[in-house]
């Protein structure tokens, strides 16, 4: 294995799966994926300041063709489709053969929050070339007066650095010469402005646990008609979810819808990573008003807050599914997207079938 081939599995296997954020798609970035269940967390095509690695390609020897010059890789033609592997990512395979992410998205009918599983074959013919990667953002030191040092640790986002020690995040993003549309990695060190040595000192919590309840192993794509199996933790959290529709007097219609938008959204999971700062079954936003971390990750008040009316745990702050005049009159896919506001607004619509089964199983 050569030096760069042993620093990149490195760094891969120092990310987390739960990468706070969606990288611009001509940065052709995704989030790593979640080894331990083998399913992959797609990313919404949003600046995000989430951890993570950069898709560059450089590093190690190309498996087709003359030799690669070094620090290159030759990339390998693609091949009319590919099996996921555990581990893989779409921006992974994407780079791996040379493709854009969004044009492998758009062909397999995937949206960046679509997750992907180990077996499911992924067409690649007919995608288009991507366009060369952008150089990485240049960090402007701080002055040594009005800053000190903070060395980015896995599962750090700058909001979520700014926020413990009580700086505004475009603060530490400007004292660092950042953007939003950045990537920060474990091991950088960042300045905080205005903050001491000895505080920067204190020791850091250890990130969250990651959800690593088994995950199913689907079709490879889900065809019309096609059911997609529960395992039991998303068994759990679908009857969860009918349970408390039921309880507010939801129509049938509306419970589909939930459980479209949480299978579309976590794959029926409580996890504790997604876009940005986005959490829990149904990845609401903490910073969009949807409630504390604790909060979103709180499966039953999640789904409240989805469905909204009157037991809505946000009422005048987010909107759910009751909120929403005429909601009744929309499709699945519509009704998910006018509360989601996802940037892939027909995602939902392949899980209506799974979720109309569901309800009919566990309702």
């Amino acid at each position: 294995m050569s030096l760069s081939e042993s620093t990149n599995r490195r760094m891969l296997g120092t990310v987390p799966i739960a990468i706070a954020g969606s990288i611009a798609v001509t940065l052709n970035l995704l989030t790593p994926a979640q080894a331990a269940t083998g399913a992959v967390r797609e990313q919404a095509p949003e600046k995000s300041d989430a951890t993570g690695p950069r898709n560059t390609i450089g590093g190690a020897a190309g498996t087709t063709g003359s030799a690669a010059s070094p620090g290159q890789i030759e990339i390998a033609a693609a091949p009319a489709s590919y099996r996921v592997q555990t581990g893989d990512t779409v921006s992974g395979i994407a780079a791996r053969f040379g493709l854009s992410t969004a044009a492998v998205l758009a062909l397999n009918g995937l949206s960046w929050k679509s997750l992907i599983f180990p077996g499911q074959v992924l067409a690649l013919s007919g995608a288009p070339k991507p366009a060369a990667a952008p150089a990485p953002v240049a960090q402007a030191p701080a002055p040594a007066s009005a800053a000190t040092g903070y060395t980015v640790v896995t599962g750090d986002t700058v909001s979520g650095i700014a926020a413990r020690f009580g700086v505004r995040t475009s603060a530490v993003l400007s004292a660092n010469g950042l953007s939003g549309a950045s990537i920060i990695y474990p091991g950088q060190k960042l300045a905080i402005p205005g903050m001491a040595t000895a505080s920067l000192d204190t020791p850091r919590p250890a990130p969250a646990a990651v959800v690593t309840a088994p995950s199913p192993a689907p079709a490879p794509v889900i065809q019309p008609g096609q059911v997609v199996p529960l395992s039991d933790e998303m068994r759990a959290n679908a009857q969860l979810i009918i349970r408390i529709g039921r309880q507010e007097g939801v129509p049938a219609q509306g419970i589909v819808v939930a459980l479209a938008a949480a299978a579309q959204e976590s794959g029926l999971r409580n996890v504790r990573y997604g876009d940005r700062d986005s959490l829990g079954l149904f990845q609401q936003r903490p910073s969009t008003g949807w409630g504390s971390p604790d909060q979103v990750l709180d499966p039953t008040r999640a789904t409240l807050a989805f469905y909204g009316g009157p037991a809505n745990p946000n009422r005048g702050r987010t909107r759910g599914l009751l909120d929403i005049p005429g909601w009744t009159s929309l499709s699945v896919t519509q009704a998910a997207q006018a509360v989601q506001i996802s940037a892939f607004p027909d995602a939902y619509a392949k899980w209506e079938t799974s979720a109309r089964a569901w309800l009919a199983q566990l309702g």
